[in-house]
């Protein structure tokens, strides 16, 4: 049997370094993207050279925004009966489920038991 892949196709966007982040003088400077704030910074007057800069254009179309690789969206929970509320919901295949950081392991462990019998996918259940 063979694994069906989603069509769900998200635009790819150059990678937004920080300029100068390799210096000897800023090394601590870590590899995500800040904005540039410098009165002659180069990248912010948008040279060339210096790369691209994250904008509005790099945005996914809203039909692909927040879908995982799966061709799923996620849907959090918090409790045992928005647990059960998601699972009535018919629309249920179309999500996978993110248990909330505050729900302890007991719990988790319930969750996990009752959505893997209704063949829902908890994303960071436990694993035992």
């Amino acid at each position: 049997m063979a694994i069906k892949k989603p069509n769900v196709k998200k635009k790819g966007h150059p990678k937004f370094n920080v300029p100068n982040a390799g210096a000897k003088n800023r090394k601590h400077v870590p590899e995500r993207w800040h904005k540039q704030r410098g009165q002659d910074n180069k990248k912010r007057i948008k040279r060339d050279f210096m790369g691209a800069t994250p904008t509005i254009g790099y945005k996914n179309p809203a039909s692909v925004s927040g879908v995982r690789a799966d061709g799923k969206r996620l849907m959090l929970v918090h409790n045992m009966s928005e647990l059960d509320n998601a699972l009535r919901n018919p629309k249920i295949s179309a999500y996978n489920i993110v248990i909330s950081h505050d729900v302890g392991k007991r719990k988790r462990i319930e969750m996990s038991k009752i959505a893997s019998s209704k063949g829902v996918k908890i994303v960071n259940g436990v694993y035992q």
